[in-house]
Formats: structure tokens, sequence, C-alpha cells
């Protein structure tokens, strides 16, 4: 479920995967509410880093 919403769960080591799948709903939640939130300005950030090379402006 996390890998559809844009988390690279298949990067973390398994004991991170084990503390996500004992995330309660109400954790899971807010967890997905926060990377929409940050995936709504991301897209600028990231454009930025990719003209300026990684730059910090």
């Amino acid at each position: 479920m996390l890998e559809s919403h844009g988390f690279g769960v298949s990067e973390l080591t398994e004991e991170q995967r084990d503390v996500l799948r004992a995330l309660s709903t109400e954790e899971l939640s807010m967890m997905l509410d926060i990377k929409a939130r940050l995936d709504e300005v991301g897209p600028e950030v990231q454009a930025h880093s990719e003209i300026a090379g990684g730059a910090l402006f």
C-alpha cells in the first residue's frame, strides 16, 4: 500500500518495514497525509534542484 503512495518501502531494511507494518490505522493515515502535503510542494523544490544542479538558493 505504501509503495502505491510513493514510499520506497523496498529500499528499507526489514526492521524498518516491521515498524511500518506495526503502524496503527491512525498513524498510517497521518503518514499518508503528511506525504501528500509534502508532494504538493515537492515539484517546485525538485525543479529547482534539477535546474540549479542541487544548489541551494
